[in-house]
Formats: structure tokens, C-alpha cells, sequence
């Protein structure tokens, strides 16, 4: 019987063995999407104690304490942080087969060196251990990227932001270029009259344009992409429901922005064809500019009213959604395709009813002119676990090449969440080793090694042209 967590933890051949240690384990770190906030690296942030560095703002653990019957206001609440922690590490034990219950140890192994098994009574003794540590230099938030061998991160930043954060370390010459990663999705919103006009105001501030028609309005938000290219941006960053495909004119797109510029709510028909209108948009200048474009689908967001009036958005009241997402995304991709304004595109699926569909999609569209040009992104969010891993590794080798897979992203709000490359990487490597010790792969090292190294690095890499900036610069 195998110890948990052991140097061949989710490695079952020699094979895979092999491949993980000589090939994926030192590889480097390319997060080209994730939710860490850029102040905090600027400001070289230190955390006071475990809780703060593990428990604020992540609503997977959240969500787990709240189904093991965890009250609200040791989550989102005021209760001291060690009474969070305490509760916390009483919820592990029953996370059993959730993907929480490995991130939670290779996070505590990884960072602290901590093999203890969490629970209720080894809370205090872990508590205490991480957080001394946490409070010394060499474990603030640059130290922590570091230590996990980070060469490059996008952020997720709204049109409307100042990147003052990411100027910042521009000018300290922070090694591991920190880039902002352009996601419009609140200029596409017109649901709500209050909130969009509110928005617009913004915007007018943000790029010095006043704002009286959709022109105007169009021109203020084009000039952000020239912004956020001038701070190094190359990624932009879509998180929908589906793909809004209905056919609309300029006078009409036209008439809804005055109307909601009046105050008046918008009919279904009509924020449809505003939200059509604005994804043309953004993606013929993500194009314009040869950014990267991704496009997370799926999510049912915000389903519990009540909590989400309490406690706002992205604090776990989501799910997965059961949108028909094939024909729209066709008919998106392929107006751009005959237009010649299809940028490089990632597909990140939320419902794996939908994983051959997104892996046979993006063949539609792969028309040779860049390897890889439309990825079916990492499994993601719900996905984001063993299971949802191998479903999309499996679905895309099958529909199309996992070896031009620009692979995994951490997606998260936490500067401890690093071991999920590994965990991936384990995964990777263990799918490979198994068809190699079964005879159905060649015992060729050298050329799946490649592949493998490529998968975890080189390919995202290369895909995302990331080349040092200034005085922030990698080296391999």
C-alpha cells in the first residue's frame, strides 16, 4: 500500500514515475490566468497568520464548511481567525475524495513543509507552525511565488482599472512579470440600468472621454486595450453564461445604449443583441492587437438570492449551468473566421456534458496558421479536480492534440493554490505512463518527455509570446 502523499503520490507505473521526476516536476510556472490581487505583490504583503493567507476570500473552502454545518460567520464572518482556522480544520476529515482534502496537504507540504494530517486536533499545532513562518520574509507574497518557481502571471482586471499595482512593479523590476489581463465583462452588462450608468461614469474617468452616444462609448472602452497593452498586457478575459450570437444593426445596438442611458430597463431581446453587439467588438480588437482571447463558459452564477444581497458575488453560491453552448459558439467563431479576425482562443468549459463538444469545436477553427490557435482550455472551477482533469485531457487527446495543450492555470484568488500544477502534472504524467506501461504508447522518453515538458511550459510560452520586459526577466 502506497503512503499518502508520497514522493509518487497519483503516480502508479514506473513509467509515470519516470516522467514526472525527470521531466514535469522542475518545469516552471506559467499562471496565465488567475484572480491574485496585483496590490498585494506590489506592497510585498505578508500575512499575518494562516487564516488570512488560506481562508480569506475562498469560497471552495467556504462552501465545505458550510454543507459540514459550519455557521456563516466562521466563513464570511467577524470571528477571530484562529476560531476560522479551528472550524476549518475540523471540516478537512469529511472532505474525504474532494479535491479540498489534497490541495489542503499538498499546499501545507509544499509551502511549509507540514506533514501533519489536518484535523480539529492538529489545528493549533499546524496554525501556529505555518503562521510563524508566514511571518518572516522569506514567506510574503513575492517569496511564496518564488518558492513555487512562478515566471508569469495575468491578472484579472476590469477596462475601468488604473494598474497603478502593475506600473508599480514595473518600476521595482519585480523578476516575475505580473501582467494585467484585459476582462470586460461589466461593459457588456446592461441588465441593470443603475449599475451600467454607474459604470459609464467610470469609464468616462478611467479614459478622459465624455460619454454621450455608443460611439463615444465605444471609443472610451477602445482606448483601454492601447492601456493595458502599454503595461504589458497580451490575454483578454471573458466569464459568461454562453456565447451571444443574436444578428443586430448599428441603429439598433444604437437605440438600446440610449435607452439604458435614460434609466429604462432593457427587454431579454435586447440585452442579448447590446452583449452580441460588444463580444464583435472586443474580439475584432483583441485581434487587432494579437492578444490572447479566453472565454470561461458555463457558470450559473449568484443562485441563492438571499446570500448574494448579504454577502455579494464570488462568495459560493455558484454552479454549474446547462447552457446550449455548440451552435452559438459556432456561429461566433465562425463570423470572425470569415472576416479574417479570429485571434488565438481559449475555450475554458464548465459542464463536462460539453467536453467533446469544446474538443471537437476548436478543430473547427484550427486552420494552420498557428499551432494550437484555438485551445480547449484547463478543466475549470467545479472541473478544476483528478476527475474533471482527466475528462478534459482525455476529450481533448481523443478530438483533437493534447500535445499542443498550453495546460494548466491556477484560477484563484490564493498565493498557496501553486500545487494544483503539480497535482496536474502528476496527472499528466500518469496518464501518459499508464498507455506507455500497457504497451499502447512507445517507452520513447525522450520525445514523450518533450511532450510533457512541453504541456507544462513551453507551450503556453511560446502560444502567449511571453518575452522579458524591461528589467523583469526569466530565464529557463
Amino acid at each position: 500500500m502506497k503512503k499518502f502523499l508520497d514522493e509518487n503520490f497519483l503516480l502508479n507505473s514506473e513509467a509515470a514515475v519516470r516522467l514526472y521526476h525527470e521531466y514535469a516536476k522542475d518545469m516552471p510556472i506559467i499562471d496565465y490566468h488567475c484572480h491574485l490581487q496585483p496590490q498585494q505583490i506590489a506592497e510585498d504583503q505578508s500575512f499575518a497568520n494562516l487564516t488570512q493567507a488560506w481562508l480569506y476570500g475562498d469560497h471552495y473552502k467556504w462552501r465545505a464548511m458550510r454543507t459540514n454545518g459550519v455557521d456563516e460567520s466562521y466563513c464570511t464572518g467577524d470571528r477571530p481567525d484562529f476560531e476560522k482556522f479551528q472550524k476549518w480544520a475540523e471540516t478537512v476529515p469529511y472532505t474525504l475524495r474532494n479535491p479540498l482534502y489534497h490541495w489542503t496537504h499538498l499546499e501545507l507540504k509544499r509551502y511549509f513543509n507540514c506533514s501533519e494530517i489536518l484535523s480539529g486536533k492538529t489545528a493549533r499545532k499546524v496554525y501556529d507552525h505555518c503562521s510563524s513562518l508566514l511571518q518572516t520574509k522569506e514567506y510574503s507574497v513575492r517569496g511564496l511565488l518564488r518558492k513555487m518557481n512562478v515566471r508569469t502571471i495575468c491578472t484579472t482586471d476590469d477596462p475601468v482599472d488604473t494598474l497603478e499595482f502593475h506600473s508599480q512593479l514595473r518600476k521595482d523590476g519585480f523578476e516575475i512579470p505580473i501582467l494585467p489581463a484585459f476582462r470586460p465583462d461589466n461593459a457588456m452588462n446592461a441588465d441593470s440600468p443603475e449599475k451600467f450608468n454607474a459604470y459609464i461614469e467610470k469609464l468616462e474617468a478611467a479614459s478622459n472621454v465624455a460619454i454621450s452616444n455608443f460611439n463615444d462609448y465605444l471609443f472610451a472602452l477602445e482606448n483601454r486595450p492601447d492601456f493595458f497593452a502599454s503595461m504589458g498586457c497580451t490575454v483578454s478575459d471573458h466569464g459568461l453564461e454562453e456565447i451571444y450570437v443574436e444578428e443586430f444593426s448599428g441603429a439598433e445596438v444604437e437605440a438600446i445604449f440610449n435607452k439604458v442611458r435614460t434609466g429604462k430597463e432593457l427587454n431579454d431581446t435586447e440585452r442579448r443583441k447590446f452583449k452580441s453587439a460588444m463580444l464583435v467588438h472586443f474580439a475584432e480588437w483583441d485581434w487587432a492587437k494579437g492578444w490572447v482571447q479566453q472565454y470561461h463558459l458555463g457558470a450559473l452564477r449568484n443562485n441563492n438570492s438571499r446570500m448574494m444581497q448579504k454577502l455579494g458575488p464570488d462568495t459560493g453560491w455558484d454552479s454549474i449551468g446547462d447552457f446550449s453552448q455548440g451552435r452559438n459558439l459556432a456561429k461566433f467563431l465562425d463570423r470572425l473566421d470569415r472576416e479574417d479576425k479570429l485571434a488565438r482562443t481559449i475555450l475554458y468549459n464548465l459542464n463536462p456534458a460539453d467536453n467533446e463538444l469544446m474538443a471537437t469545436m476548436i478543430g473547427n477553427f484550427n486552420d494552420g496558421s498557428i499551432a494550437g490557435k484555438i485551445q480547449f482550455g484547463s478543466a475549470w472551477w467545479f472541473l478544476d479536480q483528478k476527475d474533471g482533469m482527466l475528462r478534459q485531457m482525455n476529450a481533448l487527446s481523443n478530438m483533437g492534440l493534447l500535445s499542443k495543450f498550453v495546460g494548466m492555470l491556477t484560477d484563484s484568488r490564493s498565493f498557496l493554490s501553486y500545487p494544483r500544477h503539480e497535482y496536474f502534472r502528476r496527472l499528466l504524467c500518469n496518464l501518459f505512463g499508464e498507455e506507455i506501461t500497457n504497451g499502447e504508447l512507445p517507452d520513447d522518453y525522450d520525445w514523450i518527455g518533450k511532450v510533457v515538458k512541453d504541456i507544462c511550459y513551453y507551450n503556453a510560452r511560446q502560444y502567449f509570446n511571453f518575452q522579458p520586459a524591461g528589467s523583469m526577466v526569466y530565464s529557463d
